[in-house]
């Protein structure tokens, strides 16, 4: 290309200076046009601005633009792109400092914005006052600290104002579903999502986006099982608990997110007990799903581990009959992934409380092996022995129930 580029931006720059492996790599042009990339073997492929795809490499190309807000939420842009927009003014557009810088060919930083002095000290900064035209900003925030918190990062004192100004202003409130799920999938991928959820609630926008985990925080637990007390505060340790035992499994994460939404619900008379919470949360449950769109396989699995994981937990004194029969309700025998995804949850409930990060949790354990061995037993063998109809079905329960009794007695 030209002497204006291309520059490597983004996310391939910030990674590099944090000595991270970097991810897919994202380019501006500056001083070009449309006509001159495509004349160039570039394939047009923007449809809001111009984007194109490098002939040979099949990265993206970006023409240098601007942008400016036009009306709420975050769709109310229109974009500027022009010979005359300037690497830095395209830079001053996007959302954090630590990902507003750019490498020229021949390895030079172009960092307006400091960006590189705060990964330097670990800052998570606004760019400029525009952060507050665009609500999925407060989201992004909260998913790069999911991420970067465990290196040491915080979000600077004046961008965590701006958040709250954001909030205040009713920003979030034009946030569309599909969106909001986008990046609250993306966070609970990260290495510490309790992260996200923490700087959601101090900016003030889990009150407005999940108003039930939000209604977590302040609500007392027994101290002989929950030493830390306050379930918000738990929620987020399950969330953490969740990431390393299942790293980068959103749907864990989703499980540890919602399993005791029902402690919300508990009456302030019955408190710090919360008698039935497993049944109690699967209405706020539901309403969060059909308020995002969560997909069915997630919005099931959550179900289940909300209503399952106390019994999990006690799973060596259930009877060979209900742990055949809580196999078969989360459809264990069809599904068997469901059975592993509701052992790590439920470790990480168990593990998810201050000072019991590094107990063992026998019950996981347990519950893979008995599901196995009751697994081991088809409706083929039934049919092996000459049995028919609605006969198949009942010596397929008690089969497996007589596998489930042996291998715990083994």
């Amino acid at each position: 290309m030209s002497a204006c580029g291309p520059y490597l931006v983004g996310g391939a720059v910030r990674d590099r200076l944090l000595g991270r492996p970097a991810g897919d790599r994202d380019w501006v042009v500056v001083g070009t046009t449309p006509a001159q990339m495509i004349e160039a073997g570039y394939r047009p492929v923007g449809k809001d601005f111009p984007v194109f795809l490098h002939p040979e490499t099949r990265e993206e190309h970006a023409l240098a633009r601007t942008e400016r807000k036009t009306a709420p939420g975050y769709t109310g842009f229109v974009f500027h792109a022009e010979p005359t927009v300037t690497l830095e003014q395209d830079l001053e557009r996007r959302d954090f400092t630590i990902n507003a810088i750019a490498q020229a060919g021949d390895g030079t930083l172009v960092d307006p914005f400091g960006g590189a002095r705060d990964i330097e000290a670990k800052v998570l900064r606004h760019v400029s006052p525009a952060f507050a035209e665009d609500p999925v900003r407060i989201l992004r925030a909260a998913r790069f600290l999911a991420r970067f918190a465990p290196l040491g990062f915080t979000v600077a004192p004046e961008t965590l104002e701006l958040m709250r100004g954001m909030v205040t202003a009713g920003e979030v409130d034009h946030l569309v579903a599909e969106r909001v799920w986008q990046e609250l999938k993306k966070a609970l991928e990260m290495p510490q999502p309790s992260a996200a959820i923490a700087l959601l609630r101090d900016c003030g926008a889990l009150a407005k986006l999940l108003p039930e985990v939000d209604a977590l925080y302040g609500v007392p637990q027994r101290p002989e099982y929950h030493p830390e007390i306050d379930t918000g505060v738990h929620t987020q340790m399950v969330l953490d608990m969740a990431a390393r035992l299942a790293p980068g499994d959103a749907l864990v994460g989703f499980c540890a997110l919602t399993h005791d939404l029902g402690k919300a619900l508990t009456p302030k008379a019955d408190l710090p007990k919360h008698v039935g919470h497993e049944h109690s949360g699967q209405r706020p449950l539901r309403a969060v799903c059909a308020r995002y769109k969560v997909p069915a396989e997630f919005a099931a699995m959550a179900e289940i581990v909300c209503r399952e994981h106390l019994n999990i937990h006690r799973l060596a004194e259930l009877r060979p009959e209900t742990v055949h029969d809580l196999i078969a309700r989360c459809d264990g025998f069809r599904k068997p992934e469901r059975i592993r995804q509701l052992a790590l949850a439920c470790e990480a409930d168990k593990r998810g409380r201050l000072g019991l990060g590094e107990s063992d949790y026998p019950s996981g354990a347990m519950l893979l092996k008995l599901h196995a061995a009751a697994a081991s037993v088809s409706a083929g063998h039934a049919v092996a022995t000459g049995l028919e109809g609605p006969e198949i079905g009942e010596w397929l329960r008690k089969a497996r129930i007589a596998a489930i009794r042996d291998a715990r007695a083994s």
